[in-house]
């Protein structure tokens, strides 16, 4: 197959770790082509979407050397097999306007995963309240009295932005309310913002889980990141420590329920937030953890993503 890779630049991957990186490395062990472009590469032209598309030959190299990208070329995206969407957040105006031309390449006949308009649908702190079920006591608003409400009732809450990333904007107030009032400004840019508001979770202490949904399918194992010292987040990008495990009973329960349903979405490929027993997060834009979870279980994690890649784009062509 033909495989571009809408990505950031190259340059930027840490190869030991980076899940794009996995996902062209097993590509290319099966003799599929690796190709690569950015958002900004991409135009409505001639009444096609193309893209100034450059070829990827993986070296084997180290981190100084593992790739050697050859000039672009402009081509139709029509004429490759899968485009996988692999850029990361902030998912702003422009990676919107990104997935509105990669919809219309898709009505012309390209076969992208995950599908744009199922990127758009599902932001990843508000797509939770889709699967009530699974989630602690949350709320929604830019009302500050709703807000504090919230707090009366739960007492220790976490209020976050519903576009940031890494654990970016994310606050915890206890009982007693210190600083609620300049959080909520601040974060709602006083009520002219929507943020998420939810009950604290106490498990977090024992790991905020990545749980990953690929074709359909649960991993068996997630990521357990666990936050250090003072640290309420433990994401890795503030220095959470990530610890493979076996997922729990509770977790493939979720899993399981909402892998089928977010694959007939066209998300083939998700990362399910959990804290406990909660779902927190689902994860559409580009999914990570594959290479921990394989440096500390062995489970090939990214060799299942291109098995359920290749049978999709089958699926897809017939």
């Amino acid at each position: 197959m033909k495989i571009v890779f809408v990505a950031d630049p190259l340059a930027g991957f840490k190869i030991y770790k980076d899940s794009t990186y996995a996902m062209m490395a097993e590509a290319a062990r099966r003799g599929h082509s690796i190709h690569v472009f950015q958002h900004k590469d991409m135009a409505f032209e001639g009444g096609k979407v193309i893209a100034n598309v450059s070829p990827v030959i993986l070296t084997g190299g180290g981190q100084e050397d593992w790739y050697r990208q050859e000039a672009p070329v402009a081509q139709e995206l029509t004429s490759f097999d899968a485009i996988l969407e692999r850029t990361d957040p902030p998912f702003n105006m422009e990676y919107i306007y990104a997935t509105y031309l990669l919809e219309l390449a898709q009505q012309q006949g390209a076969r992208v995963f995950n599908k744009p308009e199922a990127i758009r649908s599902f932001n990843e702190k508000l797509a939770i309240a889709q699967f009530p079920q699974y989630i602690a006591p949350t709320l929604v608003t830019a009302d500050a009295t709703r807000v504090r409400a919230f707090h009366e009732e739960h007492r220790d809450i976490i209020l976050k932005p519903l576009d940031g990333m890494g654990g970016a904007g994310i606050f915890r107030v206890k009982d007693d309310a210190l600083n609620l009032g300049s959080i909520i400004e601040t974060l709602s840019d006083n009520g002219s913002r929507t943020i998420m508001v939810q009950r604290y979770i106490p498990e977090i202490t024992d790991g905020d889980k990545r749980i990953l949904l690929i074709g359909g399918q649960v991993v068996p194992y997630c990521l357990a990141r666990i936050p250090q010292g003072t640290e309420i987040r433990g994401n890795l990008a503030v220095g959470g420590i990530g610890v493979a495990r076996e997922i729990s009973a509770r977790d493939r329960e979720i899993g399981e329920a909402l892998a089928p349903l977010l694959l007939k979405r066209g998300l083939l490929l998700v990362g399910l937030d959990a804290i406990g027993s909660y779902m927190t997060e689902l994860n559409v834009t580009s999914p990570t953890c594959f290479q921990e979870i394989k440096q500390q279980t062995g489970f090939d994690v990214a060799g299942m993503f291109v098995d359920a890649l290749e049978k999709n784009v089958e699926t897809w062509n017939s």
